[in-house]
This record gives structure tokens, C-alpha cells and sequence, in this order.
């Protein structure tokens, strides 16, 4: 199904998106941050016949510009949230389906505006306020090398490396996937490397971690077993601790799933949604 461009207003600026599907249920997909909205499509193609789906750029991804004024991924989300609903007359609340920090904006999302919050799949979530993880020694090795092609200024480098280590897995050899996958998620990570905002632009100051047991939507967590071990585990333990959760493990596939595995995270969501 075609695609609509969407341009959403939000404080201090817009965000840039797409909106594919008519009626209930809302879907939006929220990426990680080495990507941006194009991470999706596959995804959302094949959702559109069943749902709406919105996916949108956050600000320094994609199409959205960066900005020095402060902002909130969290109030961006829910202009968004109220966008997709009141294009769809009886629909009062959204799915969030998130990745990695996309899925830590989707669980904040829940705990500050419950009421807009229909259900959440989580894919390698980020969570605010989780306590900083002890490395593997794969990953670790990725650290050293992308500080130290930071501080030479080197952008294509880091770009590589974090390509490697997201795409392929931190245990895996570089180029286990490839191919215009590859590319893309080259392209993708290229931009919020040279938007200059910060990482922890946005953060909506929640600390989810310590209010998980708040959560009172339905959840489904999930990872890939090739993804970086502390979010293999952190996915586990936010799935125990959410009251309504359940876990799922994705095999053969790293922290990119909707890009790497998108058959895979099709049946993931039909089923979280009750439409498999």
C-alpha cells in the first residue's frame, strides 16, 4: 500500500513520517537510534493491510532536523499518538512498537500518558534509568574502537563499526548480513552521526526502570539471540518484572530485527495485536 507523507507539528518544529492503512487498530513504529523511519517499511507494508501504521523520523533522524532547543521525545510521540487517532473516529489509543531506543520512548510513553497507550511490543528496549551494563567482551571491544574513532574525528569509521556490531552482532563476523540491507542501515546511522544532537537529547526524565510494575498495557518483549548480551538479558528481566508482559526470543537475528528478520517481526506484532 502506497505510503502518505505525514508532517506532524510538535514544539519548536515538526517531525517527518508515513502513514499507510485506514481503521483500527493504530500502530506506530518508532526506530532505533541508528536508524530512522526506512528500518520500517517492510514492516509497515505488510501491516497497512490489516492496520494504520505511522512511522515518523525522531528530530536528528531521517528527515526530521535537529534541534538546540530542549524537547521531549515523549511529548513529540504523543502529538503523534494524537495525530494517528484523531484520523481514525472511535480509536482513542495507539499500539507502540519500538526498538532499542524506540522502545525506551514507547515504555516512557506508557508511564506518562497511560490513557494513549493502547499495548506495547518492545524489541531490545532501551529503558530510562537502568543501571549502566557490564559489558561482554565482544561488545567492549566495539566500545574501544568507536571512542577511538570518535576522538579521530573519523565518522565513516565509527559508522562501520556500529554498523558491524547492530547489523551483524557483536560475536559475528562483519558482513553477515549485507547486501541493500547493509546499505540502508549505512545510510541510516550516517545521518544522526553528522546531525550533532546529542544522544540523550530528549530524554524525558521517567526512570522506567524503577516503575516497571506500573505498566498496565498488554507487552511483548522481545530480542534477537545475536544481539549484544546485556539486552538479551535486560529484554528477559523487563518481561518479568511488567505485569502483563510476555518474552520471546528471535533466532539468527541481532538488534536490527525489523530490518534483518522484518517475516520474523511481522508475526511477532500480527500476534501481539490478535491478528495472527
Amino acid at each position: 500500500m502506497a505510503a502518505e507523507r505525514i508532517v506532524v507539528d510538535v514544539d519548536g518544529g515538526s517531525v517527518v513520517g508515513e502513514r499507510r492503512g485506514r481503521g483500527a487498530p493504530v500502530v506506530i513504529l518508532l526506530h532505533e537510534g541508528v536508524a530512522d523511519r526506512r528500518s520500517w517499511r517492510q514492516v509497515a507494508e505488510v501491516l497497512a493491510d490489516r492496520v494504520t501504521v505511522i512511522s515518523y523520523d525522531r528530530r536528528g533522524y531521517g528527515e526530521t532536523p535537529g534541534t538546540d532547543q530542549p524537547f521531549s521525545h515523549v511529548d513529540d510521540l504523543l502529538r503523534v499518538i494524537d495525530y494517528g487517532v484523531d484520523g481514525e473516529p472511535g480509536t482513542e489509543s495507539a499500539w507502540l512498537v519500538g526498538t532499542s531506543m524506540g522502545g525506551g520512548v514507547a515504555l516512557d510513553a506508557a508511564l506518562v500518558a497511560p490513557e494513549r497507550v493502547a499495548g506495547l511490543v518492545l524489541l531490545s528496549p532501551g529503558v530510562s534509568g537502568a543501571p549502566a551494563p557490564e559489558l561482554d567482551p565482544d561488545t567492549a571491544r566495539f566500545d574501544r574502537l568507536v571512542d577511538q574513532a570518535l576522538g579521530a574525528g573519523d565518522l565513516d569509521e565509527v559508522n562501520r563499526l556500529e554498523t558491524w556490531l547492530w547489523l551483524d552482532g557483536p560475536s559475528q563476523p562483519e558482513g553477515r548480513v549485507g547486501g541493500d540491507t547493509r546499505a540502508l542501515a549505512l545510510a541510516m546511522n550516517a545521518i544522526p552521526l553528522r546531525s550533532g544532537v546529542p544522544e540523550d537529547a530528549g530524554a524525558s526524565g521517567v526512570r522506567a526502570w524503577d516503575r516497571l510494575q506500573e505498566v498496565g498495557v498488554p507487552v511483548t518483549v522481545a530480542c534477537g539471540d545475536l544481539d549484544v548480551p546485556f539486552l538479551v538479558s535486560r529484554s528477559r528481566i523487563v518481561a518479568e518484572r511488567v505485569p502483563h508482559a510476555t518474552h520471546r526470543v528471535l533466532p539468527g537475528v541481532a538488534h536490527l530485527s525489523e530490518l534483518e528478520a522484518p517475516a520474523v517481526v511481522i508475526e511477532l506484532l500480527l500476534g501481539a495485536l490478535g491478528l495472527g
